[in-house]
Protein backbone atom coordinates (compact mmCIF):
# COMPACT_ATOMS: atom_id res chain seq x y z
CA UNK A 1 0.00 0.00 0.00
CA UNK A 2 1.34 3.41 -0.93
CA UNK A 3 2.10 6.30 1.37
CA UNK A 4 -0.23 9.24 0.76
CA UNK A 5 2.35 11.64 2.23
CA UNK A 6 4.67 10.66 -0.64
CA UNK A 7 1.93 11.13 -3.21
CA UNK A 8 0.60 14.54 -2.14
CA UNK A 9 3.53 16.75 -3.32
CA UNK A 10 3.58 15.10 -6.75
CA UNK A 11 -0.19 15.38 -7.13
CA UNK A 12 -0.17 19.08 -6.16
CA UNK A 13 2.67 19.77 -8.61
CA UNK A 14 0.84 18.12 -11.49
CA UNK A 15 -2.40 19.96 -10.68
CA UNK A 16 -0.46 23.22 -10.69
CA UNK A 17 0.98 22.40 -14.12
CA UNK A 18 -2.49 21.67 -15.42
CA UNK A 19 -3.72 25.01 -14.07
CA UNK A 20 -0.85 26.84 -15.80
CA UNK A 21 -1.78 25.26 -19.12
CA UNK A 22 -5.40 26.33 -18.78
CA UNK A 23 -4.26 29.86 -18.02
CA UNK A 24 -1.97 29.86 -21.09
CA UNK A 25 -4.87 28.66 -23.23
CA UNK A 26 -7.04 31.48 -21.91
CA UNK A 27 -4.34 34.12 -22.39
CA UNK A 28 -3.63 32.90 -25.95
CA UNK A 29 -7.23 32.76 -27.15
CA UNK A 30 -6.87 35.89 -29.32
CA UNK A 31 -3.71 34.69 -31.08
CA UNK A 32 -5.17 31.21 -31.61
CA UNK A 33 -8.34 32.64 -33.11
CA UNK A 34 -6.33 34.23 -35.94
CA UNK A 35 -3.52 31.73 -36.55
CA UNK A 36 -3.93 28.63 -34.40
CA UNK A 37 -1.06 26.62 -35.91
CA UNK A 38 1.56 29.33 -35.37
CA UNK A 39 0.55 29.98 -31.76
CA UNK A 40 -0.10 26.33 -30.83
CA UNK A 41 3.05 24.82 -32.35
CA UNK A 42 5.62 27.62 -31.95
CA UNK A 43 4.17 30.19 -29.54
CA UNK A 44 4.10 33.03 -32.06
CA UNK A 45 7.87 33.75 -31.92
CA UNK A 46 7.46 35.24 -28.44
CA UNK A 47 9.70 33.42 -25.94
CA UNK A 48 11.91 35.47 -23.64
CA UNK A 49 15.43 34.49 -22.60
CA UNK A 50 14.66 32.81 -19.28
CA UNK A 51 11.78 30.69 -20.59
CA UNK A 52 13.75 29.80 -23.75
CA UNK A 53 16.70 28.66 -21.64
CA UNK A 54 14.60 26.61 -19.26
CA UNK A 55 12.44 24.95 -21.93
CA UNK A 56 15.59 23.95 -23.87
CA UNK A 57 17.17 22.55 -20.69
CA UNK A 58 13.99 20.72 -19.66
CA UNK A 59 13.50 19.26 -23.14
CA UNK A 60 17.04 17.89 -23.19
CA UNK A 61 17.00 16.62 -19.60
CA UNK A 62 14.95 13.50 -19.02
CA UNK A 63 14.33 10.81 -16.47
CA UNK A 64 17.71 9.37 -17.49
CA UNK A 65 19.36 12.47 -16.02
CA UNK A 66 18.01 11.47 -12.60
CA UNK A 67 17.91 7.68 -12.84
CA UNK A 68 20.07 6.05 -15.51
CA UNK A 69 22.98 8.51 -15.35
CA UNK A 70 23.39 8.54 -11.54
CA UNK A 71 22.97 4.76 -11.50
CA UNK A 72 25.85 4.33 -13.93
CA UNK A 73 27.91 6.80 -11.87
CA UNK A 74 27.28 4.65 -8.76
CA UNK A 75 28.61 1.66 -10.69
CA UNK A 76 31.57 3.26 -12.48
CA UNK A 77 32.57 6.32 -10.45
CA UNK A 78 34.05 9.66 -11.44
CA UNK A 79 34.71 8.47 -14.97
CA UNK A 80 30.99 8.76 -15.67
CA UNK A 81 31.04 12.29 -14.25
CA UNK A 82 33.95 13.27 -16.50
CA UNK A 83 32.01 11.90 -19.46
CA UNK A 84 28.92 13.91 -18.46
CA UNK A 85 30.86 17.20 -18.65
CA UNK A 86 30.24 17.30 -22.42
CA UNK A 87 26.53 17.84 -21.73
CA UNK A 88 27.28 21.25 -20.22
CA UNK A 89 27.71 22.73 -23.72
CA UNK A 90 24.50 21.28 -25.20
CA UNK A 91 22.28 24.37 -24.83
CA UNK A 92 25.11 26.67 -25.92
CA UNK A 93 25.69 24.54 -29.03
CA UNK A 94 22.03 24.24 -30.04
CA UNK A 95 21.16 27.92 -29.60
CA UNK A 96 24.60 29.24 -30.53
CA UNK A 97 24.97 27.31 -33.78
CA UNK A 98 21.36 27.15 -34.99
CA UNK A 99 19.48 29.74 -32.93
CA UNK A 100 19.95 33.02 -34.80
CA UNK A 101 20.21 31.46 -38.25
CA UNK A 102 17.06 29.38 -37.99
CA UNK A 103 15.13 32.24 -36.38
CA UNK A 104 15.94 34.62 -39.24
CA UNK A 105 15.04 32.04 -41.87
CA UNK A 106 11.82 30.94 -40.17
CA UNK A 107 10.56 34.51 -40.12
CA UNK A 108 11.43 34.96 -43.81
CA UNK A 109 9.52 31.86 -44.90
CA UNK A 110 6.90 31.92 -42.12
CA UNK A 111 8.11 28.55 -40.80
CA UNK A 112 6.44 26.96 -37.79
CA UNK A 113 8.41 23.71 -37.56
CA UNK A 114 11.91 22.44 -38.28
CA UNK A 115 10.44 20.44 -41.14
CA UNK A 116 9.13 23.67 -42.69
CA UNK A 117 12.74 24.85 -42.86
CA UNK A 118 13.96 21.53 -44.29
CA UNK A 119 11.21 21.51 -46.94
CA UNK A 120 11.99 25.05 -48.06
CA UNK A 121 15.77 24.53 -48.08
CA UNK A 122 15.70 21.34 -50.14
CA UNK A 123 12.40 21.90 -52.01
CA UNK A 124 11.30 18.33 -51.34
CA UNK A 125 8.00 17.10 -49.95
CA UNK A 126 9.41 13.57 -49.94
CA UNK A 127 12.23 14.63 -47.61
CA UNK A 128 9.80 16.55 -45.43
CA UNK A 129 7.42 13.60 -45.12
CA UNK A 130 10.31 11.26 -44.35
CA UNK A 131 11.44 13.70 -41.66
CA UNK A 132 7.95 13.70 -40.16
CA UNK A 133 7.87 9.88 -40.16
CA UNK A 134 11.21 9.60 -38.36
CA UNK A 135 10.24 12.26 -35.83
CA UNK A 136 7.00 10.52 -34.90
CA UNK A 137 8.59 7.06 -34.87
CA UNK A 138 11.64 7.92 -32.77
CA UNK A 139 9.80 10.37 -30.52
CA UNK A 140 7.19 7.75 -29.61
CA UNK A 141 9.94 5.34 -28.55
CA UNK A 142 11.54 8.03 -26.41
CA UNK A 143 8.23 9.03 -24.80
CA UNK A 144 7.43 5.44 -23.84
CA UNK A 145 10.85 5.14 -22.19
CA UNK A 146 10.27 8.36 -20.24
CA UNK A 147 6.89 7.17 -18.98
CA UNK A 148 8.24 3.77 -17.96
CA UNK A 149 11.28 5.17 -16.15
CA UNK A 150 9.29 7.71 -14.17
CA UNK A 151 6.51 5.24 -13.30
CA UNK A 152 9.07 2.76 -11.93
CA UNK A 153 10.67 5.51 -9.87
CA UNK A 154 7.24 6.57 -8.59
CA UNK A 155 6.45 2.98 -7.60
CA UNK A 156 9.74 2.50 -5.77
CA UNK A 157 9.55 5.73 -3.77
CA UNK A 158 5.82 6.07 -2.97
CA UNK A 159 4.78 2.42 -2.69
CA UNK A 160 1.86 3.00 -5.07
CA UNK A 161 1.59 0.76 -8.10
CA UNK A 162 3.37 1.33 -11.42
CA UNK A 163 0.01 1.83 -13.14
CA UNK A 164 -1.10 4.42 -10.57
CA UNK A 165 1.99 6.53 -11.23
CA UNK A 166 1.82 6.08 -14.97
CA UNK A 167 -1.86 7.08 -15.06
CA UNK A 168 -1.38 10.03 -12.73
CA UNK A 169 1.36 11.90 -14.55
CA UNK A 170 0.95 10.21 -17.95
CA UNK A 171 -2.64 11.29 -18.53
CA UNK A 172 -2.12 14.72 -16.98
CA UNK A 173 0.86 15.52 -19.21
CA UNK A 174 -1.10 14.46 -22.30
CA UNK A 175 -3.99 16.67 -21.23
CA UNK A 176 -1.98 19.77 -20.31
CA UNK A 177 0.11 19.52 -23.49
CA UNK A 178 -3.07 19.35 -25.56
CA UNK A 179 -4.53 22.37 -23.77
CA UNK A 180 -1.46 24.59 -23.44
CA UNK A 181 0.25 24.12 -26.79
CA UNK A 182 3.81 25.41 -27.29
CA UNK A 183 3.49 28.35 -24.91
CA UNK A 184 2.07 26.09 -22.24
CA UNK A 185 4.83 23.55 -22.79
CA UNK A 186 7.52 26.25 -22.66
CA UNK A 187 6.23 27.79 -19.42
CA UNK A 188 5.66 24.43 -17.72
CA UNK A 189 9.11 23.34 -18.92
CA UNK A 190 10.58 26.34 -17.11
CA UNK A 191 8.71 25.32 -13.95
CA UNK A 192 9.93 21.75 -14.41
CA UNK A 193 13.56 22.87 -14.73
CA UNK A 194 13.29 24.76 -11.44
CA UNK A 195 11.67 21.70 -9.81
CA UNK A 196 14.54 19.53 -11.06
CA UNK A 197 17.15 21.80 -9.48
CA UNK A 198 15.25 21.94 -6.18
CA UNK A 199 14.88 18.16 -6.12
CA UNK A 200 18.60 17.66 -6.73
CA UNK A 201 19.45 20.13 -3.96
CA UNK A 202 17.27 18.29 -1.46
CA UNK A 203 18.64 14.88 -2.43
CA UNK A 204 22.26 16.05 -2.32
CA UNK A 205 21.83 17.54 1.17
CA UNK A 206 19.97 14.51 2.52
CA UNK A 207 22.53 12.12 1.08
CA UNK A 208 25.46 13.95 2.67
CA UNK A 209 23.69 14.02 6.03
CA UNK A 210 22.88 10.31 5.85
CA UNK A 211 26.44 9.41 4.83
CA UNK A 212 28.10 11.41 7.59
CA UNK A 213 29.36 14.18 5.33
CA UNK A 214 31.37 14.45 2.12
CA UNK A 215 34.72 13.56 3.67
CA UNK A 216 33.41 10.36 5.24
CA UNK A 217 31.77 9.23 1.99
CA UNK A 218 34.94 9.92 -0.01
CA UNK A 219 37.04 8.08 2.58
CA UNK A 220 34.80 5.03 2.16
CA UNK A 221 35.02 5.17 -1.64
CA UNK A 222 38.81 5.68 -1.58
CA UNK A 223 39.30 2.73 0.78
CA UNK A 224 36.86 0.24 -0.71
CA UNK A 225 36.38 1.31 -4.34
CA UNK A 226 39.56 3.11 -5.37
CA UNK A 227 38.86 2.30 -9.03
CA UNK A 228 35.92 4.74 -8.89
CA UNK A 229 38.40 7.62 -8.54
CA UNK A 230 40.20 6.76 -11.79
CA UNK A 231 39.07 8.20 -15.16
CA UNK A 232 39.02 4.76 -16.81
CA UNK A 233 37.74 2.99 -13.66
CA UNK A 234 40.14 0.08 -14.26
CA UNK A 235 38.54 -0.78 -17.59
CA UNK A 236 34.90 -0.15 -16.73
CA UNK A 237 35.05 3.25 -18.49
CA UNK A 238 37.14 2.66 -21.68
CA UNK A 239 37.94 5.46 -24.10
CA UNK A 240 35.51 3.96 -26.63
CA UNK A 241 32.69 4.57 -24.13
CA UNK A 242 33.87 8.14 -23.56
CA UNK A 243 33.87 8.87 -27.29
CA UNK A 244 30.52 7.15 -27.84
CA UNK A 245 28.83 9.10 -25.07
CA UNK A 246 30.43 12.41 -26.09
CA UNK A 247 28.90 11.91 -29.53
CA UNK A 248 25.55 10.48 -28.45
CA UNK A 249 24.66 12.85 -25.59
CA UNK A 250 26.93 15.74 -26.50
CA UNK A 251 27.99 16.86 -29.96
CA UNK A 252 25.29 15.13 -32.02
CA UNK A 253 22.47 16.50 -29.85
CA UNK A 254 23.20 19.74 -31.66
CA UNK A 255 20.66 18.76 -34.34
CA UNK A 256 17.88 17.15 -32.31
CA UNK A 257 14.68 18.64 -33.82
CA UNK A 258 12.97 19.05 -30.42
CA UNK A 259 15.83 21.35 -29.35
CA UNK A 260 16.37 23.12 -32.67
CA UNK A 261 12.70 24.15 -32.82
CA UNK A 262 13.32 26.27 -29.71
CA UNK A 263 15.49 28.45 -31.92
CA UNK A 264 12.46 29.35 -34.02
CA UNK A 265 10.49 30.58 -31.01
CA UNK A 266 12.51 33.35 -29.32
CA UNK A 267 11.47 36.97 -29.71
CA UNK A 268 14.83 38.78 -30.23
CA UNK A 269 18.62 38.46 -30.15
CA UNK A 270 18.80 39.67 -26.56
CA UNK A 271 16.55 36.81 -25.48
CA UNK A 272 18.75 34.34 -27.39
CA UNK A 273 21.98 35.50 -25.74
CA UNK A 274 20.35 35.47 -22.30
CA UNK A 275 19.04 31.96 -22.91
CA UNK A 276 22.49 30.70 -23.95
CA UNK A 277 24.03 31.95 -20.70
CA UNK A 278 21.25 30.81 -18.36
CA UNK A 279 20.80 27.51 -20.16
CA UNK A 280 24.48 26.60 -20.05
CA UNK A 281 24.74 27.31 -16.32
CA UNK A 282 21.51 25.43 -15.58
CA UNK A 283 22.21 22.31 -17.65
CA UNK A 284 25.72 22.20 -16.22
CA UNK A 285 24.51 22.38 -12.63
CA UNK A 286 21.72 19.89 -13.23
CA UNK A 287 23.70 17.23 -15.12
CA UNK A 288 26.88 17.37 -13.06
CA UNK A 289 25.14 17.48 -9.68
CA UNK A 290 22.84 14.59 -10.63
CA UNK A 291 25.83 12.50 -11.76
CA UNK A 292 27.88 13.49 -8.71
CA UNK A 293 25.01 12.35 -6.50
CA UNK A 294 25.27 8.98 -8.21
CA UNK A 295 28.98 8.70 -7.41
CA UNK A 296 28.53 9.71 -3.76
CA UNK A 297 25.56 7.39 -3.28
CA UNK A 298 28.17 4.60 -3.22
CA UNK A 299 28.71 5.65 0.38
CA UNK A 300 24.99 5.17 1.11
CA UNK A 301 24.23 1.99 -0.86
CA UNK A 302 27.32 -0.04 -0.05
CA UNK A 303 26.20 -3.49 -1.18
CA UNK A 304 26.65 -5.13 -4.58
CA UNK A 305 24.39 -4.42 -7.55
CA UNK A 306 22.75 -7.82 -7.10
CA UNK A 307 21.38 -6.65 -3.76
CA UNK A 308 19.61 -3.80 -5.56
CA UNK A 309 17.83 -5.85 -8.19
CA UNK A 310 20.77 -6.05 -10.64
CA UNK A 311 19.70 -2.73 -12.18
CA UNK A 312 21.42 0.63 -11.92
CA UNK A 313 17.98 2.21 -12.41
CA UNK A 314 17.16 1.22 -8.83
CA UNK A 315 20.00 3.25 -7.29
CA UNK A 316 18.36 6.70 -7.25
CA UNK A 317 14.97 5.48 -5.90
CA UNK A 318 16.70 3.49 -3.14
CA UNK A 319 18.93 6.45 -2.26
CA UNK A 320 15.85 8.66 -1.89
CA UNK A 321 14.02 6.12 0.26
CA UNK A 322 17.06 5.47 2.46
CA UNK A 323 18.06 9.10 3.13
CA UNK A 324 14.79 10.93 3.80
CA UNK A 325 11.28 10.66 5.23
CA UNK A 326 8.06 10.25 3.21
CA UNK A 327 7.25 13.96 2.79
CA UNK A 328 10.73 14.97 1.62
CA UNK A 329 10.89 11.88 -0.60
CA UNK A 330 7.61 12.96 -2.20
CA UNK A 331 8.97 16.46 -2.78
CA UNK A 332 12.26 15.14 -4.17
CA UNK A 333 10.70 12.86 -6.80
CA UNK A 334 8.97 15.91 -8.28
CA UNK A 335 12.37 16.54 -9.94
CA UNK A 336 12.55 13.35 -12.02
CA UNK A 337 8.78 13.44 -12.62
CA UNK A 338 9.23 17.01 -13.91
CA UNK A 339 12.07 15.84 -16.16
CA UNK A 340 9.78 13.20 -17.60
CA UNK A 341 6.73 15.37 -18.23
CA UNK A 342 8.78 18.22 -19.71
CA UNK A 343 10.48 15.88 -22.19
CA UNK A 344 7.24 14.09 -23.09
CA UNK A 345 5.27 17.31 -23.57
CA UNK A 346 7.87 18.70 -25.96
CA UNK A 347 8.15 15.49 -27.99
CA UNK A 348 4.40 15.02 -28.05
CA UNK A 349 3.79 18.50 -29.43
CA UNK A 350 6.56 18.11 -32.01
CA UNK A 351 5.04 14.80 -33.11
CA UNK A 352 1.55 16.22 -33.54
CA UNK A 353 2.93 19.23 -35.43
CA UNK A 354 4.73 16.83 -37.80
CA UNK A 355 1.44 15.09 -38.58
CA UNK A 356 -0.87 18.10 -38.82
CA UNK A 357 1.34 20.99 -39.93
CA UNK A 358 3.99 19.19 -41.95
CA UNK A 359 1.93 16.46 -43.61
CA UNK A 360 -1.81 17.21 -43.52
CA UNK A 361 -1.73 20.99 -44.01
CA UNK A 362 0.91 20.70 -46.72
CA UNK A 363 -1.16 18.12 -48.58
CA UNK A 364 -4.22 20.38 -48.40
CA UNK A 365 -2.14 23.28 -49.67
CA UNK A 366 -0.97 21.23 -52.68
CA UNK A 367 -4.60 20.41 -53.46
CA UNK A 368 -5.58 24.09 -53.13
CA UNK A 369 -7.97 23.17 -50.31
CA UNK A 370 -8.38 25.87 -47.68
CA UNK A 371 -8.47 24.54 -44.12
CA UNK A 372 -10.28 26.68 -41.57
CA UNK A 373 -8.58 27.81 -38.37
CA UNK A 374 -11.14 25.88 -36.31
CA UNK A 375 -10.46 22.67 -38.22
CA UNK A 376 -6.71 23.08 -37.70
CA UNK A 377 -7.39 23.60 -33.99
CA UNK A 378 -9.55 20.48 -33.67
CA UNK A 379 -7.19 18.25 -35.68
CA UNK A 380 -4.08 19.50 -33.86
CA UNK A 381 -5.54 18.87 -30.42
CA UNK A 382 -6.96 15.53 -31.52
CA UNK A 383 -3.58 14.40 -32.88
CA UNK A 384 -1.88 15.41 -29.62
CA UNK A 385 -4.40 13.47 -27.52
CA UNK A 386 -4.35 10.35 -29.71
CA UNK A 387 -0.56 10.16 -29.87
CA UNK A 388 -0.31 10.71 -26.13
CA UNK A 389 -2.82 7.98 -25.37
CA UNK A 390 -1.03 5.54 -27.68
CA UNK A 391 2.23 6.15 -25.82
CA UNK A 392 0.41 5.74 -22.48
CA UNK A 393 -1.14 2.42 -23.54
CA UNK A 394 2.21 1.03 -24.78
CA UNK A 395 3.84 2.09 -21.49
CA UNK A 396 1.28 0.05 -19.49
CA UNK A 397 2.97 -3.17 -20.67
CA UNK A 398 6.29 -1.95 -22.07
CA UNK A 399 8.83 -4.09 -23.91
CA UNK A 400 11.65 -5.36 -21.69
CA UNK A 401 14.33 -3.55 -23.69
CA UNK A 402 12.81 -0.13 -23.11
CA UNK A 403 16.03 1.68 -22.19
CA UNK A 404 17.76 0.30 -25.25
CA UNK A 405 14.84 1.64 -27.29
CA UNK A 406 15.33 5.05 -25.68
CA UNK A 407 19.01 5.26 -26.66
CA UNK A 408 18.22 3.75 -30.07
CA UNK A 409 15.68 6.53 -30.70
CA UNK A 410 18.14 9.20 -29.57
CA UNK A 411 20.77 8.01 -32.04
CA UNK A 412 18.20 7.59 -34.81
CA UNK A 413 17.11 11.22 -34.56
CA UNK A 414 20.70 12.42 -34.58
CA UNK A 415 21.53 10.30 -37.63
CA UNK A 416 18.47 11.56 -39.50
CA UNK A 417 18.91 15.28 -38.86
CA UNK A 418 22.55 16.06 -38.05
CA UNK A 419 23.96 16.63 -41.53
CA UNK A 420 20.62 17.60 -43.11
CA UNK A 421 20.29 20.57 -40.77
CA UNK A 422 23.97 21.46 -40.40
CA UNK A 423 24.76 21.43 -44.12
CA UNK A 424 21.37 22.82 -45.05
CA UNK A 425 21.85 25.92 -42.95
CA UNK A 426 25.57 26.51 -43.47
CA UNK A 427 26.65 24.95 -46.80
CA UNK A 428 25.20 26.46 -50.00
CA UNK A 429 26.20 23.43 -52.10
CA UNK A 430 24.04 21.05 -50.05
CA UNK A 431 21.26 19.78 -52.32
CA UNK A 432 18.06 17.76 -52.35
CA UNK A 433 19.56 14.43 -53.43
CA UNK A 434 22.34 14.64 -50.84
CA UNK A 435 19.84 15.31 -48.03
CA UNK A 436 17.51 12.47 -49.07
CA UNK A 437 20.35 9.96 -49.41
CA UNK A 438 21.90 11.04 -46.10
CA UNK A 439 18.69 10.82 -44.09
CA UNK A 440 17.31 7.61 -45.57
CA UNK A 441 20.59 5.73 -46.00
CA UNK A 442 22.00 6.88 -42.67
CA UNK A 443 18.94 5.80 -40.69
CA UNK A 444 18.75 2.42 -42.48
CA UNK A 445 22.43 1.70 -41.76
CA UNK A 446 22.08 2.88 -38.17
CA UNK A 447 19.04 0.69 -37.53
CA UNK A 448 20.68 -2.31 -39.21
CA UNK A 449 23.89 -1.94 -37.21
CA UNK A 450 21.88 -1.66 -33.98
CA UNK A 451 19.83 -4.74 -34.82
CA UNK A 452 22.92 -6.80 -35.69
CA UNK A 453 25.09 -5.26 -32.95
CA UNK A 454 27.74 -4.18 -35.46
CA UNK A 455 30.31 -1.74 -34.05
CA UNK A 456 33.40 0.04 -35.34
CA UNK A 457 36.30 0.10 -32.84
CA UNK A 458 33.78 -0.79 -30.13
CA UNK A 459 32.07 2.62 -30.55
CA UNK A 460 28.30 3.13 -30.36
CA UNK A 461 26.41 2.64 -33.63
CA UNK A 462 25.80 6.41 -33.84
CA UNK A 463 29.30 6.51 -35.39
CA UNK A 464 28.12 4.26 -38.21
CA UNK A 465 24.91 6.25 -38.60
CA UNK A 466 26.40 9.71 -38.91
CA UNK A 467 29.45 8.38 -40.79
CA UNK A 468 27.39 6.72 -43.53
CA UNK A 469 25.02 9.71 -43.57
CA UNK A 470 27.96 12.06 -44.19
CA UNK A 471 29.36 9.96 -47.04
CA UNK A 472 25.95 9.68 -48.70
CA UNK A 473 25.34 13.41 -48.34
CA UNK A 474 28.62 14.25 -50.05
CA UNK A 475 27.96 11.69 -52.80
CA UNK A 476 24.44 12.97 -53.40
CA UNK A 477 25.65 16.57 -53.49
CA UNK A 478 28.30 15.64 -56.05
CA UNK A 479 25.98 13.80 -58.45
CA UNK A 480 22.77 15.77 -57.82
CA UNK A 481 21.59 19.10 -59.16
CA UNK A 482 22.35 22.29 -57.20
CA UNK A 483 19.47 24.06 -55.48
CA UNK A 484 17.77 27.03 -57.12
CA UNK A 485 19.40 30.42 -56.45
CA UNK A 486 16.13 31.92 -55.20
CA UNK A 487 16.14 29.35 -52.40
CA UNK A 488 19.81 29.86 -51.65
CA UNK A 489 19.25 33.62 -51.43
CA UNK A 490 16.86 33.05 -48.53
CA UNK A 491 19.38 30.95 -46.62
CA UNK A 492 22.61 32.67 -47.69
CA UNK A 493 21.73 36.32 -48.46
CA UNK A 494 25.33 37.42 -47.90
CA UNK A 495 26.43 35.28 -50.87
CA UNK A 496 23.44 35.39 -53.22
CA UNK A 497 21.95 38.74 -54.21
CA UNK A 498 18.62 39.47 -55.89
CA UNK A 499 20.39 40.66 -59.03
Amino acid sequence: MGNWVNLLPVFCFLMFMLGVSFYIQYASRKDRSTNFARDYFIGGYSLGGFVLAMTTVATYSSVSTFVGGPGMAWLIGYGWLYMAIVQVVVVFLVLGVFGKKIALISRKINAITVIDVIRHRYQSDFLANMSALFIVMFFCGTMVAQFVGAAKLFEAVTGFSYLTGLSLFGLIVVFYTTVGGFKGVAVTDAICAIAMLVGLGILFTSMLNAGGGYDKIMEYISTNHHDMLEPLSQGKMPMSLYISQWLLVGICTLALPQSVVRGISFKDTKALHKAMLIGTITIGAMTLVATWIGVLSKGILTDTLAAYGNSVDNITPLTIVKTMGPLWAGITIIGPIAATVSTVSSLLLSSSSSIIKDVYMREMEKRNVEVSNDKIKNLSMLATVVLGLIVYVVAIAPPSVIWQINMFAFGGLETAFFWVLLFGLFWPKANRLGAIMAMLGGVICYCASMAMQIKVFDLHQIVIGIGVSLLLFLLGTYIGKPQEEKVLHTFFPERYSDD
